[in-house]
């Protein structure tokens, strides 16, 4: 009879109630992923909100890459449920692709923007968002590197340290409600390519590290 799990052992070596370390690696996991995910749903909504009221193409960026790396949650979740380091691998790979996605979709939306320009609405919620930005992803990201590290998995590590550097991102968000409100109108749409720019930074940085 095996000493682990939820069996128990008479003579020598007593196991009262272990939980396979697997299992319990596996309900770490997605307890973490479960927690980045509910901090960055409730920041991409209310970032989502102040875009309808604002336009600015800066806060959409933020808002698009927010969104995908909430969903990132999903392959992650499933991942540690497998128990499999397989799925783990591949769950990573999935956080970068939907990385490099989301700075695909942000950088054509700011080009757009700096054809057909047009002045966000709203600078003072504008620069609000982009700080619930920098606050959510800062939470999101200190909850996935340190469950990273604790469970020695390289894709919540990977996670983790691009929902650090997206927090900084954020607070091009804040600065493009700055500018504006100087008057150069085009530096929203500038700062939102400079953040679809540094997110593919950071694919490139999640990309070592997963495949390392």
């Amino acid at each position: 009879m095996s000493s682990t799990g939820h069996q128990h052992r008479h003579g020598h070596g007593h196991s009262h109630g272990l939980v396979d370390p697997s299992i319990a690696r596996s309900r770490a996991g997605v307890r973490a992923v479960a927690i980045a995910l509910a901090i960055l749903a409730a920041t991409t909504v209310a970032q989502g909100v102040v875009f309808v009221a604002s336009s600015s193409v800066a806060l959409l960026a933020d808002l698009i890459h927010n969104g995908g790396d909430a969903l990132t949650a999903v392959p992650l979740g499933i991942a540690f449920l497998l128990r499999s380091p397989r799925a783990e691998r591949l769950a990573g790979l999935a956080v970068v692709a939907a990385i490099f996605v989301s700075a695909c979709v942000a950088g054509v939306e700011a080009v757009h923007r700096l054809i057909d320009p047009r002045a966000p609405d709203h600078l003072g919620a504008l620069a609000a968002a982009g700080v619930i930005g920098f606050a959510g992803n800062w939470l999101a990201g200190l909850v996935r590197t340190r469950a990273g590290r604790r469970l020695d998995s390289p894709a919540l590590v990977a996670d983790g340290a691009h929902a650090r550097a997206d927090a900084y991102v954020s607070l091009g968000v804040v600065a493009s409600a700055a500018v504006v409100a100087l008057g150069l109108d085009v530096a929203d749409p500038l700062i939102g390519l400079g953040i679809s720019l540094l997110i593919l930074r950071i694919t490139w940085h999640s990309w070592q590290t997963v495949r390392a």
